[in-house]
């Protein structure tokens, strides 16, 4: 139990059950789906939640059930009201992380943005803080300022109407009726960009470069894990389809984005970025393009050679090799002895030549 994280829940319950029924067609919010992705994550020494509960007669009976403390502020001059439920619940979280020093996550369940600077003290005072709040009522401000940030749409266990349901219901004449027949073709979810396995591929390939360039030691599934979390507080592998980050992992190792090794602990393998595969054809790619291109000087301009590549291979991308950009590819190529590369003043770009042995 020593090993477990303790933490300490606080619920801006009206910004949440507000959110859920704008957002959500009416649906009522359910704290259960929250009690259990923090049971995956430590052990809930304290739960509260901040509201006017005349307002909110049927959802205190469900918090009580799951041994929620409510904190009652009651309505008495409408926004003042509010602020005083922000207030209470910002002193109450502070006081707590300097009182009960073995409580070492803090989860504040909201998307107002006006508890940033509660979350950005309570990391000063070395607390992990977890945010949850519902994904359109989330202001941008909050999410990034978290060590993690979970939408509570995306949480196991949370029942929500289908998008034409939701859309449908409001209206039943006129052209607002017709929106719903809009988001019924299913390649909507893959062209959003977030989402997307390839991109997915890209942001890990980055961040794997990133930690074998700043750090000697090895790069473990756990540590990229947490830094993937850093970079991207509402990261999950759920959203991509794995049940998994070990999973994920197997599936990026399978498509030679990454390769895995034994790690120092059992469970927790070393990842690194494939040496030879994919990144020496990509060089000899380079290569091959940068010989057939080449005119009388025999040298190419680097400007418009990354389409050049693509012709040739439509499935090119420096990024999934770990490099941030294209021109740190070819720098990787030049260092290598694959090519050559050196600025021209005259042409105001890097020119390439085939390395001459």
């Amino acid at each position: 139990m020593d090993q477990e994280d303790r933490i300490a829940l606080f619920l801006d319950y009206e910004n949440l059950a507000l959110g859920v029924r704008d957002h959500h067609g009416g649906r009522a919010f359910d704290f259960r789906p929250i009690a259990d992705a923090l049971a995956e994550r430590g052990r809930v020494v304290v739960r509260r939640a901040y509201a006017d509960w005349s307002y909110f007669d049927e959802d205190r009976r469900m918090l009580t059930r799951s041994h929620v403390e409510l904190i009652e502020i009651p309505q008495r001059m409408g926004a003042s009201r509010k602020n005083a439920a922000d207030i209470k619940m910002a002193v109450d979280a502070v006081e707590l992380a300097f009182e009960r020093e073995y409580i070492s996550t803090f989860v504040i369940c909201t998307g107002d943005s006006d508890f940033t600077p509660l979350v950005h003290k309570l990391r000063e005072l070395n607390k992990r803080v977890i945010g949850v709040g519902v994904e359109k009522s989330t202001s941008a401000l909050l999410p990034p300022a978290c060590d993690e940030f979970l939408y509570y749409e995306r949480l196991e266990g949370v029942d929500l109407p289908a998008p034409s349901e939701r859309r449908g219901r409001p209206r039943t004449t006129g052209p607002e009726a017709r929106p719903p027949v809009e988001p019924q073709p299913e390649p909507q979810p893959a062209e959003e960009p977030a989402r997307g396995v390839d991109r997915l591929a890209v942001f890990v390939a980055q961040t794997v470069a990133g930690l074998q360039g700043s750090s000697s030691g090895e790069v473990t599934a756990s540590s990229l894990k947490r830094t993937l979390l850093r970079k991207d507080p509402t990261f999950s592998e759920s959203d991509y389809g794995f049940r998994t980050f070990g999973e994920l992992l197997r599936h990026l190792a399978e498509h030679n984005v990454i390769e895995l090794s034994e790690g120092p602990a059992k469970g927790d393998p070393e990842v690194s970025l494939p040496e030879r595969g994919d990144r020496e054809a990509a060089f000899a790619l380079l290569r091959s393009v940068v010989a057939d291109l080449a005119g009388a000087d025999g040298a190419v301009a680097l400007s418009g050679l990354k389409n050049q590549l693509r012709r040739a291979r439509p499935d090119f991308s420096e990024k999934k090799l770990g490099y941030r950009s294209f021109l740190q590819f070819c720098t990787a190529a030049a260092t290598s002895g694959i090519v050559d590369l050196q600025w021209s003043p005259e042409a105001d770009d890097y020119l390439l030549t085939p390395h001459s042995p």
